[in-house]
């Protein structure tokens, strides 16, 4: 760490926004030091936008003081925004613009002309590897790109502090790792970062973390650091006579659980302090394997703040149970194409998914999991191709289809001008529910999902995790055969995704079947099988140990599933260029 002092300081930072019934963020105090990345973590509604914001003097803090490069961000933010670059969640890329369009609109307001603009065009688009699209349209880019064209446009200038809100949220795993190197990269040059982030594994890559919780600091310090707080009350359990879904949530049971998620064949559980883990009281067979395992950053914090409660699904349990047939097939498709024009999204997928599964779609941005799941959904017509859902013929009954399956859309699909209850109602209706059955169905998703105080409240102005639980509840309070999920905790802090995945595994176990896409590797690991797209083709399907299976090399002897993701989605490129050599 660099000794020359720090770049940033805040002391007792508060922040109240008007009508809040609580602080944003209460005496906050803090240093972000240069030449490392610090990352902001936190639940949804920590108070990590607030920061950043009131950092890049976007907001004015309402008690305490922040410096940001010998700079009062309140009364200096014209000249602070020449000193840094700041990209908020939602960066402002115009589509209907070129990649090469936005940056000269970007370098416009960072007062860029001449050759120095050239230069610095250079520079980055050798930098992003952006240089082969410069003429394509900002909309057209993949999910990484656009981030990547993001932080070109951050980085004009030459800002020594860069504020990056959640870079990577909704970007796949290659893409994430790019960016990561960028980073790195950056560092090395002497810039600062502050990283906000909802993927714990990108807090562990941090130098520093700081941990907010309802607007106050709950930790501090490198990530490691937090991994003492758990030390020896972590543990892998492995029962080969039952699936891992199955056994997590027998497991689950065991007061003395605070935490439990699938690892590859294994479930890895946090104890309480003091208590000891008695899987086998709790319906685990006699010959499970119950051993310590190393904590890591995403341990310590699941228990600070306080542990994960539900162990069971209010949802699975308000569902009726559906009938599943051995073998029986729910969703088939083959050869199934889309194409836009010359392009090909979607090229000759065939699969099957088998009532009662949780089957995964994994791919890179971009590479046809959306356009594959809007055809299955019956809202896209393919170009070719046939696909049967819930034993319905899509070319021939869409509409009949959509009333036996749920989908909840990868962006925030419902009505954001219309209040929780009345989003309800209207999905509700279009599922084709009607007089008593539609107003249980709303009732019984309100006690679900805890609705209650927020029934009159607007879609559009719910914290991203409620808006989750809302899309998820309108999804399903028809009781579907089938439950589409495109990227559904996309962005959401670790415990929303640990409440969904509760919730996935309960329906699954009362017959419905899902299908899932996610760029969550550690998700992936809740799936049966999965089918890996990249550039609209199919390029591997199995189970999650079969996929990894497949990437064991000499230096990945034992791969993650992101390892195996990273691995399996480059292999034909680097196969292609071997041809071509």
């Amino acid at each position: 760490m660099n000794d020359a002092g720090p770049l940033a300081r805040v002391l007792g930072l508060g922040k109240v926004f008007a009508g809040a019934s609580a602080a944003a963020l209460s005496e906050i105090s803090l240093d972000i030091h240069p030449g490392v990345v610090t990352g902001l973590v936190g639940p949804d509604g920590a108070g990590k936008t607030t920061l950043l914001r009131i950092l890049a003097g976007l907001l004015l803090p309402t008690s305490g003081s922040a410096q940001v490069l010998g700079h009062d961000p309140a009364k200096e933010a014209d000249t602070l925004r020449r000193l840094i670059g700041y990209m908020p969640q939602k960066f402002g890329l115009y589509e209907d613009l070129t990649v090469l369009e936005n940056l000269n609109l970007y370098a416009e307001l960072k007062g860029l002309s001449g050759g120095q603009r050239t230069e610095t065009f250079e520079r980055l688009l050798a930098f992003t590897s952006l240089n082969p699209f410069t003429e394509r349209l900002a909309g057209k880019l993949s999910g990484g790109m656009k981030q990547k064209l993001g932080l070109a446009c951050t980085l004009l200038g030459t800002p020594k502090l860069l504020l990056l809100d959640e870079p990577g949220v909704g970007v796949d795993p290659v893409s994430r790792r790019e960016l990561w190197q960028m980073v790195h990269q950056l560092i090395s040059e002497g810039n600062s970062v502050v990283w906000s982030t909802a993927y714990l594994d990108e807090a562990e890559a941090c130098d520093e973390v700081v941990l907010l919780s309802q607007g106050r600091i709950l930790f501090s310090g490198p990530p490691k650091q937090l991994h003492q707080r758990v030390e020896g009350r972590v543990f892998l359990l492995r029962d080969d006579t039952d699936a891992p879904r199955a056994t997590l949530r027998k497991a689950r049971r065991d007061p003395a659980s605070i935490d439990g998620v699938v690892q590859g064949k294994s479930v890895r559980l946090i104890a309480r302090p003091g208590a000891s883990l008695h899987p086998d009281e709790h319906g685990i067979g006699p010959g499970a394997q119950l051993g310590p395992t190393p904590p890591r950053f995403e341990d310590g914090f699941i228990d600070l703040l306080g542990g994960v409660s539900a162990a069971e699904s209010a949802l699975a349990l308000a569902m009726e149970p559906k009938h599943v047939a051995d073998g029986g097939v729910a969703i088939s498709t083959r050869a199934l194409t889309k194409a836009f024009g010359d392009f090909v999204a979607a090229d000759s997928i065939s699969l099957e998914v088998r009532r009662g599964e949780v089957f995964g779609l994994l791919g890179p941005n971009g590479a046809g999991k959306s356009t594959t799941f809007k055809m299955l959904c019956g809202l896209l017509a393919p170009t070719s191709g046939d696909a049967e859902v819930a034993g319905v013929d899509l070319r021939r009954g869409r509409a009949e289809a959509r009333q036996r399956l749920g989908y909840m859309a990868q962006k925030f699909s419902l009505y954001g001008q219309l209040s929780v209850e009345q989003n309800l109602e209207f999905f509700a209706g279009a599922y084709a529910l009607t007089g008593r059955r539609k107003k249980e169905a709303i009732a019984r998703m309100v006690e679900v999902f805890e609705f209650q105080t927020y029934l009159s409240t607007k879609a559009g102005e719910l914290p991203l995790g409620l808006k989750q639980r809302l899309a998820l509840a309108c999804a399903v309070q028809h009781g579907p055969e089938i439950l589409f999920l495109d990227e559904p905790t996309s962005g959401v802090d670790p415990l929303t995704r640990r409440e969904f995945w509760t919730h996935i595994n309960g329906i699954v176990e009362r017959g419905v079947t899902v299908l899932v896409t996610t760029h969550f590797m550690d998700e992936a690991e809740y799936c049966d099988r999965i089918a890996l797209i990249n550039q609209g083709k199919m390029v591997a399907v199995g189970t999650p140990d079969e996929l990894k299976a497949r990437a064991v090399s000499a230096e990945l002897p034992e791969p993650t599933m992101e390892e195996a993701f990273i691995a399996l989605v480059q292999a034909p490129a680097a196969a292609e260029l071997e041809g071509a050599a």
